[in-house]
């Protein structure tokens, strides 16, 4: 972080260290004067007029203490970002949530790939096979180039996370402290790895501790980061059904995992599937039902390697053989345009042509 970025993160460390300053109120806030700095510099009045006498005094008479300069030293010591909404590093789609929150205390990087994202949520007292489920899941959502968000407690999330970064992907964990602190404390190691390949993100200020009123708040962000909710194992009281309500809410597609009917750790998942919410069964059928159309590597390819005729070429193939024909018909193109394309796409080895003018998509090599 450069100096501009740390002087705006220490001073919204100052700012929401006042008691009582809400979201809400912090918003308004900064509606009106844009950034920390101007906020703690306007005058009593017009702070008055936003947020009432007793924060605009306490805003007014702001000076650092010892437990604020122990908060900056941990911006430093962890490289924490502080994101507010206007900035261009703030997660654009999670402004479509109501009461979204106007700063983002971040370890890590948000990036704007992450908008493709699906929540894993269950159980803090997971089974062994609940836990197997997360992590299956959680991988092929990631080899499919999905994020996964999760919250970071034990059971079902500390195994999703975990599959999505022992299969390379991308993974969001919302906590309900500070992101300087580790909850559960066990989770240590797995909080550097979420840092390294994803963020580690909390509206709560630094060293704020993990108060049992913070995770039903913080699930609100869990949902709207992603597009669906996968609830995994879940009790019929919990903070599963919490974060299915706020996904409800947000208009959020939501999955279940069908579990035995004697297990208390299925009776939420299965109360969920009774009152409307999908069964699934596999992560592939969460991507289908979601219309996530490309793998990982699809997508690489996509994006990345083709121009705009080779990618209209490469979407008309399948993994399966398509006649020369039928991708004539397919595309509108003559027949010597696409014959050129595929032979360039042959050249970068991601298309392999088959006897009888068959072409077919090769995932299995690298491009060139």
């Amino acid at each position: 972080m450069d100096s501009s970025e740390v002087k705006q993160a220490k001073d919204f460390v100052l700012l929401c260290s006042i008691e009582k300053m809400t979201e809400a109120k912090l918003y308004l806030l900064m509606e009106q004067f844009k950034n920390p700095e101007a906020i703690m510099s306007a005058p009593f009045n017009e702070l008055s007029d936003i947020v009432g006498p007793e924060i605009a005094h306490r805003i007014c008479e702001l000076k650092p203490d010892e437990e604020t300069k122990r908060r900056w030293e941990s911006i430093e010591r962890y490289q924490i970002k502080v994101i507010p909404y206007y900035d261009e590093h703030y997660p654009r789609w999670l402004m479509d949530i109501p009461n979204f929150p106007p700063v983002l205390f971040v370890r890590g990087n948000i990036q704007s790939g992450d908008e493709i994202a699906i929540a894993i949520v269950g159980t803090r007292g997971a089974t062994v096979y609940g836990k197997s489920i997360a992590e299956d899941f959680a991988g092929k959502f990631a080899q499919a180039g999905v994020c996964v968000v999760s919250g970071m407690a034990r059971g079902i999330d500390t195994s999703a996370h975990w599959g999505a970064i022992k299969n390379g992907g991308r993974t969001i964990a919302v906590l309900g402290c500070g992101v300087d602190i580790v909850y559960p404390p066990e989770n240590h190691a797995l909080m550097e790895e979420i840092v390294k390949c994803g963020a580690v993100i909390s509206e709560f200020n630094i060293q704020t501790p993990p108060l049992a009123q913070n995770f039903p708040k913080r699930n609100r962000i869990i949902s709207g980061l992603s597009k669906a909710v996968v609830a995994i194992e879940a009790k019929e009281k919990s903070g599963v059904m919490n974060t299915v309500e706020w996904a409800l809410q947000q208009n959020k597609e939501i999955y279940a995992i069908p579990g035995n009917i004697y297990s208390k750790t299925s009776a939420g998942t299965n109360r969920l599937i009774k009152e409307g919410a999908t069964p699934v069964t596999s992560a592939e059928e969460v991507l289908e039902y979601l219309g996530i159309k490309y793998t990982k590597k699809d997508r690489e390819i996509k994006e990345l390697i083709l121009d705009s005729a080779e990618r209209k070429v490469w979407e008309g193939l399948s993994h399966e053989p398509v006649y020369l024909d039928e991708l004539k018909e397919r595309l509108d193109m003559s027949t010597s345009e696409i014959l050129k394309i595929l032979l360039g796409l042959e050249i970068k080895g991601i298309v392999r042509q088959l006897p009888g003018m068959m072409f077919v998509k090769n995932l299995g090599k690298e491009p060139s």
